[in-house]
């Protein structure tokens, strides 16, 4: 199992876990039970223990990260809980996930693991693990991605000038980090009494890191956050995509340094600065073509289509005749036969693989075999390549990216917000209050 993709591993998280490694930590008289109650679902204790057995596994070799057992089922819950209420409202806005989709995200899984579908079927049984419940996990995975998608889109909108305000500003910062967080999230419309608990709480937090406790047990440990369980790892992004809170604070820090305590929207946030790394000019290789299209039809089968290509070639190799002539005169493509079939200056992935395919094996001025699209049989000539600067082009996407991603995570965790808060959920865990809140003993620091 230690092939398997961080993605893998989250997904066994959620409701799987390896018999051989639940077996030893559970009472052999353990009594399914109600642990927690999710608007009309449940979820059970046989469940949890699953969950939760599969974290032990993952953390065999450093079970010194993970927090109290208590504290550690508590994160689990709250991530099966939040997933029965995304995969729930999913569900009832139109949300479908089909069995091909499915097939699809396990041939995805396999292939980035170096693994057949079967091989991979097959190490799920070698550890006691169910495929039918791995496929209903990919299934709630994708539920979740899709409804983030649908819930993202009404933020998806940037404008010329916000993208003109945001590199205007110089707050597009270029390079790339790899941060960690620990959340120790507030309620909405949280009373100063809370505030004050949660901004002490991350003190202690950040004093426990500084006096040498590792980042990822703290994260697992005290973290809130959705990805508590992956040590609080966001892995490597771009500086424009830290919110902007953050984003002067990290680019002074060096890898290995934390934050002190910085409050956030949705609590007070500790980063940790893994690692950085510069990103330099972007150079693009553009490709400069002619081309000419015959398009299948119903009066034209594919052979007299292909048949027609090769003809012109004749004429335009043997013959010597006027690519730009004959372009005009047959190409049936509409954005290239008035200018001669001239494509104009491209990237190599513009047009598809195929045409790519063909353009890596040309020299210039080189015409190629007839070959055959979706859209119809070709001809292509080589004209030239060149090397561009596309930095800045590049920065203008990033910029876009940057705050489409940044209006689409605020939406969705105000969504989340909102879906929990509407929600009705009753935790039952002993040590716990009904809102998965640890009391007074609970092991909180």
């Amino acid at each position: 199992m230690n092939k398997l993709t961080v993605l893998f591993a989250l997904l066994l998280a959620l409701v799987c876990a390896a018999p051989r490694a639940t077996a030893q930590l559970l009472p052999s008289d353990s009594i399914d039970r109600i642990v927690a109650v999710v608007d009309e679902d449940v979820v059970l204790q046989s469940e949890l223990d699953r969950a939760v057995g599969q974290i032990l596994a993952q953390y065999q070799r450093n079970p010194a990260q993970l927090p109290p057992r208590n504290l550690l089922e508590a994160q689990v819950l709250n991530r099966l809980i939040m997933t029965r209420l995304q995969v729930a409202r999913a569900d009832s806005t139109g949300v479908r996930v089909g069995d091909a989709d499915i097939d699809n995200a396990v041939q995805t899984i396999a292939r980035q693991n170096i693994l057949s579908p079967d091989q991979l079927r097959a190490s799920l049984a070698q550890d006691g693990i169910s495929y039918s419940e791995f496929r209903r996990n990919l299934h709630d995975e994708l539920m979740v991605q899709r409804l983030h998608q649908r819930v993202a889109q009404s933020s998806a909108q940037v404008s010329d000038a916000e993208i003109d305000i945001m590199l205007a500003s110089n707050s597009l910062k270029t390079g790339e980090v790899h941060l960690a967080h620990i959340l120790i999230g507030v309620p909405d419309g949280a009373s100063a009494e809370q505030l004050q608990a949660a901004r002490e709480k991350a003190e202690r937090v950040k004093k426990e890191i500084d006096g040498g406790m590792d980042f990822t047990a703290a994260a697992i440990r005290y973290s809130n956050a959705s990805d508590a369980l992956e040590g609080g790892d966001l892995g490597w992004r771009r500086f424009d995509q830290v919110p902007s809170m953050f984003a002067d604070l990290v680019q002074g820090m060096k890898p290995g340094d934390s934050t002190p305590a910085l409050r956030g929207p949705s609590g007070f946030h500790i980063l940790k600065l893994v690692g950085k790394r510069d990103t330099g000019p972007q150079m693009v290789t553009e490709y400069h073509a002619r081309h000419i299209m015959v398009r299948m039809s119903e009066l034209v089968s594919t052979d007299e289509a292909q048949r027609k290509v090769a003809e012109l070639r004749r004429r335009l190799v043997d013959g010597k005749e006027d690519f730009a002539k004959l372009a005009k005169q047959f190409s049936q493509d509409p954005g290239s036969a008035n200018a001669g079939g001239d494509m104009g200056w491209f990237a190599i992935d513009a047009y598809g693989p195929k045409v790519a395919e063909v353009l890596t094996t040309l020299k210039d001025e080189e015409i190629s075999q007839p070959f055959q699209t979706e859209a119809g049989w070709h001809l292509i000539q080589m004209l030239g390549k060149r090397e561009q600067d596309k930095t800045r082009e590049a920065q203008r996407e990033q910029a876009r990216q940057a705050i489409q991603e940044r209006k689409a995570d605020e939406e969705y965790d105000n969504f989340l917000r909102t879906l929990r808060s509407e929600a009705y959920v009753e935790v039952r865990l002993p040590g716990f209050d009904k809102d998965g809140k640890p009391l007074e003993n609970g092991g909180t620091p």
